[in-house]
């Protein structure tokens, strides 16, 4: 395919999910199925610049004064992949898979090329506008720098397994992607992101992985799981355990002592943890499968050293990976996350011993998913004080916290930690140590 035919194949995508509101993944699986004459190429080129639409659907609407799918993705066009407007005319009246001809408006808005100097920060930033109070809440007057960083696109991260490997030896199969080693995980590898429609690097087939030498994970879901085993601890829960990611993470950390414990509420989001365990060369973690009718982990009440509470949340911190996923979030789903953030939280006390620990990790930058959520377990919960997530952080990368929050905590010791793509070149990540004292 030429350009000209993958951006109306983009345009096409991009109706799909307005009119459906279902996940672009879905829909671009569903645009290749339909199109087998697109290669691979030009399914990723397709795929970059649906994302890249998605990532900045706000400011490009605005330059264009128009947000259906065809004015965005000649924006994108224009603006992220540098294609100019006479390139435009030109491809578009050679190819004839192409959308139709550059009308004189469009042409005269790409060429102006300029969100608006008074649009409003939400449109600068490229969020929901519904978001607009509680992101300022959180970052103040960085609020569209945040924003512009969370729909940037994500490099790719990769946490070396070292019960089997270590960095170096990982580093040095990588070259031919530009591995590099993450900046703050000391067992983290970055593989920087591509620009326009070239492929990212496929790294889940090199062998080194199939080896079990490395997972990919987010050096900011790394530093979460290394900040929850300072401290370390003999038997550990795994309250939302998922596919698993966290908990091969704190099975390395924890050098396989101990005992983990992985459970989740729904068994199907386990996935493939049975293989991923077998594979990382982990012996100290058993699934604790939900059974109705029945506390699976009623023998662990008031016994556990640490309970890690990766909790179910709105998924904002990593928009950069999933932009579809902000606009489709409306304001009913994040009343029911909180909901069941604090459950989770209460039915994590029952599990830690005197002594003991919660860890309570979201990949949401949103202050009612993480600060107001500890002020109110604090204020419920009286035998439990706020920990020094500053002092972990340090302990763990050997440098200082880049951004601690104590928002909403007056009267309460302790810090909270809070990581962003603009501050630390992550995925949005909340971390905040929970420890019982009575």
């Amino acid at each position: 395919m030429r350009d000209g035919g993958r951006i109306a194949a983009a345009i096409e995508v991009l109706g799909d999910v307005e009119r459906t509101r279902r996940p672009v993944q879905d829909a671009l699986k569903d645009w290749g199925l339909t199109h087998r004459f697109a290669g691979s190429k030009d399914r990723s080129a397709i795929g970059n610049l649906v994302f890249d639409v998605l990532r900045r659907k706000a400011s490009l609407a605005a330059v264009m004064g128009s947000d259906s799918p065809r004015a965005l993705a000649l924006a994108a066009a224009v603006r992220l992949w540098g294609r100019s407007v006479p390139s435009l005319d030109a491809l578009f009246a050679e190819d004839k898979f192409a959308p139709s001809p550059l009308t004189d408006d469009e042409r005269a808005a790409l060429a102006a090329g300029a969100v608006p100097a008074d649009a409003p920060d939400w449109v600068k930033g490229d969020y929901p506008e519904w978001l607009a109070a509680s992101l300022a809440r959180a970052f103040g007057d960085r609020v569209v720098e945040e924003g512009e960083a969370l729909a940037g696109r994500a490099d790719v991260d990769l946490r070396v397994n070292t019960l089997k490997s270590g960095r170096e030896q990982v580093l040095g199969g990588l070259t031919h992607l530009k591995a590099e080693p993450c900046r703050w995980s000391p067992v983290g590898i970055r593989i920087p992101a591509v620009d326009g429609d070239l492929r990212p690097g496929h790294v889940s087939s090199d062998l080194a992985y199939k080896k079990g030498w490395f997972e990919v994970q987010d050096e900011g879901s790394q530093l979460a799981a290394l900040i929850a085993s300072c401290g370390g601890g003999r038997q550990v829960v795994d309250l939302c355990a998922g596919a698993g990611g966290k908990t091969l993470a704190l099975s390395a950390a924890l050098g396989n002592h101990g005992q983990i414990y992985a459970y989740d509420s729904d068994k199907r989001r386990f996935g493939d943890i049975l293989d991923r365990i077998d594979r990382s060369g982990s012996r100290n973690i058993q699934i604790r499968e939900p059974r109705r009718d029945q506390d699976v982990l009623a023998d662990l009440a008031g016994k556990s050293d640490l309970v890690l509470v990766d909790a179910p949340c709105t998924g904002s911190g990593t928009w950069r990976r999933r932009p579809d996923a902000k606009w489709r979030l409306a304001p009913g789903a994040l009343e029911i996350r909180l909901k069941e953030q604090a459950a989770v939280l209460d039915n994590a006390v029952r599990l830690v011993k005197a002594g003991g620990r919660i860890v309570y990790i979201t990949c949401s930058v949103l202050p009612e998913e993480n600060e107001e959520q500890i002020a109110a377990f604090l204020a419920r919960t009286p035998d439990f004080s706020l920990g020094d997530a500053a002092a972990a952080f340090a302990a763990v990368t050997g440098a200082a916290a880049p951004d601690l929050t104590r928002l909403g905590l007056d009267g309460h010791a302790g810090s909270m930690l809070r990581l962003t793509p603009a501050l630390t070149g992550t995925d949005g990540f909340f971390v905040a140590v929970l420890n019982r004292t009575g």
